[in-house]
């Protein structure tokens, strides 16, 4: 017999953000409040423009993330002496469709292109064990109007006794220039995932 319900809301899991990051339930309502500190902090007409553009996109993440199932985000917009960095942190619930499993093969074969080439490779997490990341740059679509250039960061972590599903923790931010230090920060927040039960 086979079933057509939905898989069981998978366990309950913890992730650190630094403590400056907001923590929001995917409304807009964290980011308005960001998007006002950050123009109060703007000095000059460009910086305004950027502030805008970049909050612009961010709305329209959240909501393209809220659409596919999105459990928990995070987020910032920190107004340095020279630059506005934006980041986000977002966890999924994701059952693989049929006859897909994710090991890291699979992933770099069906998820590279010379366009855009991602690194594929397995992880140890301290809190959470084996998983699978993926990283690169990718032209993300947030509306039918809007595609992104972001720096991304997928954490795939398989669920205790869930079957072939997984968590997959994803950190993205459009500071390209900035890839080093931005992939370390999201090594360093993906690692402190951990399951509650």
């Amino acid at each position: 017999m086979t079933s057509t319900a939905a898989p069981p809301r998978p366990a309950e899991f913890v992730i650190e953000v630094p403590d400056h990051w907001a923590r929001f339930d995917l409304g807009d309502d964290e980011l308005a409040k960001a998007r006002k500190a950050a123009l109060k902090e703007a000095r000059t007409p460009v910086d305004r423009m950027r502030a805008e553009d970049l909050f612009r996109q961010a709305r329209a993440l959240n909501r393209a993330a809220r659409k596919r199932g999105a459990l928990w985000g995070a987020g910032t917009a920190t107004v340095y002496d020279d630059a506005l960095f934006m980041g986000h942190v977002m966890v999924f619930a994701v059952h693989p469709p049929d006859g897909q499993a994710f090991d890291p093969a699979e992933l770099a074969r069906a998820g590279d292109s010379t366009e855009h080439p991602r690194s594929v490779f397995p992880v140890e997490l301290p809190n959470a064990g084996s998983a699978v990341r993926v990283v690169g740059t990718e032209r993300v679509v947030v509306t039918k109007q809007d595609q992104v250039e972001m720096l991304t960061h997928h954490t795939l972590i398989p669920i205790p006794g869930g079957g072939r599903d997984v968590f997959m923790v994803t950190c993205c931010s459009p500071n390209l220039p900035l890839a080093d230090p931005v992939y370390e920060l999201f090594d360093a927040i993906a690692s402190t995932f951990r399951f509650l039960n």
